[in-house]
């Protein structure tokens, strides 16, 4: 697999993100992932706790799939509430290196009314090329 960062000389440096990334290779489309303990299928506490578990829960699809966290090159987080997301990105920013580790893709964050399960505060959907 092949990815290319983009980045533009005249805007300043993405924060966690890159603005675009350039990729070749099969590609894995995972779907949106809630903060849920698929065994358990019970969502977690906060929204800090269900970050955690639905960035656990794209590796271990990953992983399953054949791929590994360092594949991602898109990543879109649909959240119920952007000011959670603002006061908890340093311990986010944590969480996401700890399990997704140093890669940072094309990223988007969505505040959206509502999300499938009660209790959801976050989903979380990527694509990875291998």
């Amino acid at each position: 697999m092949k990815v290319d960062v983009v980045e533009l000389d005249q805007w300043s440096r993405p924060s966690g993100y890159s603005h675009a990334t350039i990729a070749e290779g099969r590609f894995i489309f995972v779907s949106g992932q809630l903060g849920q303990d698929n065994v358990k299928e019970k969502l977690e506490g906060d929204f800090l706790s269900q970050v955690g578990q639905a960035l656990k829960n794209v590796a271990e699809i990953l992983y399953e799939a054949g791929s590994c966290p360092k594949n991602i090159v898109r990543m879109t987080w649909y959240v119920l509430d952007k000011r959670n997301y603002i006061a908890e990105r340093k311990a986010i920013g944590s969480l996401y290196k700890n399990i997704i580790g140093g890669v940072y893709p094309a990223m988007t964050l969505i505040e959206v009314g509502g999300l499938l399960a009660d209790g959801a505060t976050v989903e979380i959907e990527v694509t990875a090329v291998i």
